[in-house]
């Protein structure tokens, strides 16, 4: 039978299981909980591929760790962990967010995504005009007719004398927008932006910050995705000598010379993470960094193998290579990422009112006709002063409107409409205006929140997503708490642990060293030479560099015997070196000092003596639990499940 086939029996059985209780059995029993044979095989085939350890995903040895599981988790909740107000904040601000993805399955969602890819495609570059609004102000006239002035001066005149003139920084704002692609501006400007031919300047429109006019100057496909290398000189040096844009200059020399970009970054580069692999980032595209310059420079090479000159930026300095250029991905690769935009940007209001459209053709909705105008009675003048009240006879119990068997009454959206005259201070408008507003809002808020207290028992995979949240968060907070902030707090424990199995933590061999690095033997050959006679770095220096050519660099520190800069054959031994060939370059080596092998002090091993401890203490603690907890297994249950696996 092939691992396939099995999977799907495993996937069958859960199904049938889930879908048909009485067919279900109980696999296990924790202090009285039952756990059934659907709920474990549901977990075990889901993290199967997520266990590294294959011992783990023998039954009985993922029975253990999940009988372990549900112990911390009946630990947790006796010591009330769950009622702890931190975790319940963190744990209904990620039920919000979730719920937010499983209400905005619909049409609208995949239409905003396709029309995100196509502008993903291209880069606008456009410069706009804007007169300040408020978003809740209804009578735009006197703003309307001055962008509208504005746009007429940007026609005749041209941006530039319009931006000299005009702009404040305050009211008016006349400013020159850049390259931007989909989700960098809010909805309304993109979409106005992208709408707009190139050289042409759009009519006024609205957004909550209050009339633009756009002026689209270029659209350029998208800059695709860039692989590149850099060699990075950090800005703070352990070698307070080392200038690091002295140090990147001469790297550069040598680059310029014909040395290998992919050695010198394994040399000499301050980023680590890439050094290793000869400078190579991670493939990146436009807007992804988050450094522009850096950014541009990598986008601004126009052939693969092209490296740049020094230049800054907050992490330092860096040359740039760029090694390919791919185009946009397709829209099924980036379908994913876009759809999970789609629903933090402001497009989501549209999804959010698609949505409410839906859950009414769902849901059985029931209104008081009545409701509007009996608030309509109720808003004085005092609603636009922040200084309104229910009044004493309001009729608090009276029905709104009804959600299935939900009700919503006057009082609910009574306190509604005290919450929000906050808005509408010194704002006055007509009272139907206002209810009639604040009602579609109320509504619109309340069946969202009625589907997101519903969820759990309508979308079987949302409930499995959020127990596996809301158990998690609380194993972290338990695990916190009972293991890894007392190993990290108990200094007597921690010495004690330390003192008996001080043996485990042992230096390597260690060399104080500097070392002097070329790509041209007889360079190296020289330095070999000057170095033996006693020479000092400068002196070398000065000998072997000039303006032109960057020869020798030196590297300083103290490392392991076995480090990556040092030649896998490198002799450790006090004095000068021969010379070595090493990520092809050459290197003589002056060792001051070796460091012999030993054990480390408790301050030079404690992260990872405070690791070692956690993990006594959890296991002495995961004891303590088996003998809290009574625990039950229905043997006939697990042999049935063992079969169906093994079969």
């Amino acid at each position: 039978m092939t691992t396939k086939f099995k999977f799907l029996l495993l996937f069958l059985l859960v199904v049938q299981l889930t879908n048909a209780q009485d067919q279900d059995a109980v696999l296990l029993t924790v202090d009285g909980e039952t756990i059934m044979v659907s709920e474990f095989l549901r977990v075990y085939n889901k993290n199967l591929d997520l266990v590294k350890n294959e011992s783990q995903k023998d039954l009985d040895s993922y029975l253990k760790l999940f009988t372990e599981y549900q112990l911390k988790l009946k630990e947790a909740k006796r010591l009330k962990l769950d009622e702890d107000p931190k975790y319940q904040r963190e744990f209904l601000s990620y039920k919000k967010q979730l719920t937010k993805n499983y209400l905005s399955e619909n049409k609208v969602t995949e239409d905003l995504v396709k029309e995100a890819y196509g502008r993903n495609s291209f880069d606008i570059n456009a410069s706009h005009v804007l007169v300040r609004l408020d978003e809740s102000v209804k009578d735009t006239t006197s703003v309307y007719d001055k962008i509208s002035s504005l746009r007429k001066r940007v026609l005749n005149e041209g941006f530039d004398k319009v931006k000299a003139d005009a702009h404040d920084g305050i009211t008016i704002f006349v400013e020159d927008l850049g390259y931007f692609s989909a989700f960098k501006m809010v909805y309304d400007f993109e979409s106005v932006a992208y709408n707009t031919p190139v050289g042409e300047v759009s009519e006024p429109f609205r957004t909550q910050f209050g009339y633009h006019v756009v002026k689209v100057n270029d659209k350029r496909p998208s800059r695709g995705t860039i692989t590149a290398a850099h060699i990075m000189v950090g800005l703070n040096q352990k070698d307070s000598l080392l200038v690091p844009e002295e140090r990147i200059n001469e790297i550069y020399k040598k680059l310029s010379q014909g040395e290998s970009f992919d050695a010198l970054a394994k040399q000499f580069s301050d980023d680590k993470s890439s050094a290793k692999n000869g400078g190579t980032l991670s493939p990146f595209k436009s807007g992804q960094l988050s450094s522009v310059k850096f950014e541009d420079e990598a986008f601004g090479l126009l052939n693969d193998g092209e490296f740049s000159e020094p230049f800054l930026t907050d992490y330092g300095w860096h040359i740039v290579k760029r090694i390919s250029l791919k185009p946009i991905n397709s829209y099924d690769k980036l379908k994913p990422t876009l759809e999970a935009r789609v629903k933090r940007d402001s497009r989501s209001k549209l999804i959010n009112q698609a949505m409410v459209e839906e859950l009414k053709g769902r849901y059985n909705i029931g209104s008081n006709e009545e409701a509007k105008s009996y608030f309509e009675s109720l808003i004085t003048d005092d609603y636009f002063s922040r200084s309104w009240r229910l009044p004493d006879s309001f009729e608090k119990d009276e029905i709104i409107f009804s959600i299935n068997q939900r009700d919503f009454t006057y009082n609910e959206f009574g306190r509604h409409m005290m919450a929000v005259q906050r808005t509408y201070a010194n704002k006055a408008r007509p009272a139907s205006e206002v209810v009639e507003k604040e009602y579609e809002s109320f509504f619109e808020s309340s069946i969202l929140k009625y589907r997101e207290d519903n969820l759990e028992m309508e979308n079987q995979e949302f409930a499995n997503i959020v127990k596996e949240y809301r158990d998690g968060l609380l194993l972290f907070d338990l695990m916190e708490k009972e293991i890894w902030n007392k190993a990290a707090k108990d200094t007597v424990g921690l010495e004690n642990y330390y003192e008996r199995n001080k043996t485990k933590y042992q230096w390597q061999e260690r060399v104080d060293f500097v070392m002097a690095s070329s790509a041209d033997l007889d360079i190296a050959t020289k330095f070999f030479k000057l170095i033996k006679r006693g020479k000092s770095q400068e002196e070398i220096e000065n000998a072997l560099n000039n303006d032109k050519e960057q020869n020798v660099i030196f590297t300083k520190g103290v490392y392991n015997t076995n480090d990556k800069r040092l030649p896998s054959d490198f002799n450790a031994k006090k004095g000068v070196s021969g010379v070595y060939n090493h990520n092809e370059a050459f290197h003589v080596i002056n060792v001051n000092e070796i460091l012999p092998a030993g054990t480390k002090t408790l301050k030079e091993a404690k992260g990872m003596v405070i690791n070692d401890y956690q993990n006594e203490i959890e296991t002495n603690w995961v004891k303590s639990l088996y003998d809290r907890f009574s625990i039950e297994v229905n043997k006939d249950a697990l042999n049935a499940v063992k079969q169906l696996i093994n079969n």
